[in-house]
This record gives structure tokens, C-alpha cells and sequence, in this order.
């Protein structure tokens, strides 16, 4: 499930199917439409409206339906973290080659063609680092939450074991 909201209106909140896609914000849109045929949006769009300007809404917490649940969604955040973070550190010396290279873009020097078509190839490289490292930072604040969870799951079953061995010293 996805979630959409306006600029204008926040408190507004269209839920679709699936993840954030063009489809997915297309449906949103016949929500705001119905909203607007009906008058019941809080806000006028007299500027007119699209798809694209759409807000996502993130999920902050984890859905704890059980605590099984959650620690199987806490498990999978962090697993997803490991992943993330071994995709950037593969990818962070390359790009910090090819960002030490952008500073030729900027000088008086002469550049050649062949330099600029090397620097234009490791752009991709770039891109593809910094949206992982923003995919991994953006991960990492729901792993502390998915940390979290899994700390309180693994601590509820100390007391028990603690209690099992203070019961087996009573009765020795």
C-alpha cells in the first residue's frame, strides 16, 4: 500500500494498492477527483493539479499487527540495511574517483574530449552511489526503529530464562 498527500491539504490522505508508481498515483488522482465532485476536499486546486505533485507518505513506525509480525519486519528492514550498505561500499571508491574528476570541469585547464566522455560514462556511477546512499540513510532510520523492536522482543524472553534460573536455585 501507498500513500499520497497534497501540499495544500495534509491532512488529506489517499490510499492505494501496490507501491509508488505512475499507476498507482493515476488511482490516487480518481480519489481526488471523486473528492472534488463531491466537495468534500478541504482545499480548491485552482491552479490545477497532476499525478507528479503528489506527496508520498512514509511509514515512520512499524506495523505491529503481533510481535511476530514486527520482529519479522524488524528482521527484514535490517536485512534490507546489510544489502544496502555492502551496494554502497562497492560502489564508494569508484565514485569518489569520479567525483575527484568533476573538478576539471571547473578549472581553466584544457580538457580533452576523451576526458569528458570518461567523466560523462562515470556520471551513471555517480548516480547510482548517490542513490543508494540516500536509499541507506533513509534505511538506517527505519532499521534503528526495526533495532529497536528486536531488542524489546530478545529482552522480553530474558526475564523468563532469568526466572526459570531463580526458580532452579529455590529448588536446589
Amino acid at each position: 500500500m501507498v500513500q499520497y498527500t497534497l501540499a495544500q491539504s495534509p491532512e488529506t490522505v489517499f490510499t492505494v494498492a501496490g507501491k509508488d508508481s505512475v499507476k498507482a498515483r493515476e488511482k490516487a488522482m480518481d480519489q481526488l477527483i471523486e473528492l472534488m465532485d463531491a466537495g468534500t476536499l478541504p482545499t480548491e486546486l485552482t491552479e490545477g493539479f497532476s499525478p507528479q505533485q503528489f506527496i508520498e507518505v512514509k511509514e515512520t513506525t512499524l506495523p505491529a499487527t503481533t510481535d511476530e509480525d514486527a520482529v519479522t519486519h524488524a528482521v527484514q528492514v535490517l536485512s534490507n540495511l546489510a544489502t544496502l550498505k555492502l551496494k554502497l561500499q562497492d560502489s564508494r571508491t569508484e565514485a569518489l574517483q569520479i567525483r575527484a574528476q568533476i573538478d576539471i570541469l571547473f578549472s581553466d585547464e584544457p580538457v580533452s574530449e576523451e576526458e569528458i566522455a570518461t567523466l560523462k560514462e562515470g556520471f551513471k556511477v555517480l548516480k547510482t552511489y548517490a542513490q543508494s546512499n540516500l536509499r541507506y540513510k533513509e534505511a538506517r532510520i527505519q532499521a534503528e526503529q526495526a533495532r529497536i523492536v528486536l531488542d524489546q522482543a530478545l529482552n522480553s524472553a530474558e526475564p523468563e530464562s532469568k526466572t526459570a534460573k531463580a526458580s532452579a536455585k529455590n529448588t536446589n
